[in-house]
């Protein structure tokens, strides 16, 4: 265990977007690998684990890629029991967040998914993105599915890369 303390501002880089992304459990995790390793192509940092409230203060951006349904309704709900869900609940209310859902067909399709995403959006202000449909991991066909990791990658290019220049 390394005994440096991390402090966001000593971290920051001049000019940089710093993004953290929160993977929460699902099946679409498995491209989270392909996003931080396109997203480091374009200079990107990846720092230690830290507390809650110094990755808040750290974060420009932050992309919950994959969210799953039970993120999803901690986030609605308000509740802060792990890291993640810590971190977003202490968020500045100006810091652009991205949500990419990922689930079965049915889960996205439950009434309660609906309520949580109109919470999320409406109440929350984050930017939910998906999903789409296609084959999923359990073999359903249906709307579901992580949006694509190439155009989670692309929206923070498009959006932070051009602010930045």
């Amino acid at each position: 265990m390394s005994s440096t303390v991390f402090q966001a501002g000593a971290e920051r880089i001049p000019g940089g977007v710093h993004i953290l992304l929160i993977a929460t459990g699902s099946v679409a995790s498995i491209k989270v690998p392909l996003i931080v390793a396109d997203l480091l192509k374009d200079g990107y940092k990846i720092g230690d684990p830290i507390l809650h409230i110094e990755l808040r203060r750290w974060a420009d951006v932050v992309l919950i890629a994959p969210c799953s349904a039970n993120t999803l309704a901690k986030m609605a709900g308000g509740l802060c029991d792990n890291l993640a869900t810590s971190v977003l609940r202490a968020l500045a209310p100006t810091t652009p967040t991205y949500v990419f859902p990922a689930m079965n067909t049915l889960m996205y399709e439950h009434p309660l998914t609906t309520e949580h995403l109109r919470i999320v959006r409406d109440v929350l202000h984050y930017e939910v993105v998906g999903p789409i449909g296609k084959n999923l991991a359990c073999g359903d066909i249906g709307l579901g599915a992580m949006t694509e990791w190439k155009d989670i990658v692309n929206i923070v290019v498009r959006r932070f890369m051009l602010i930045e220049k």
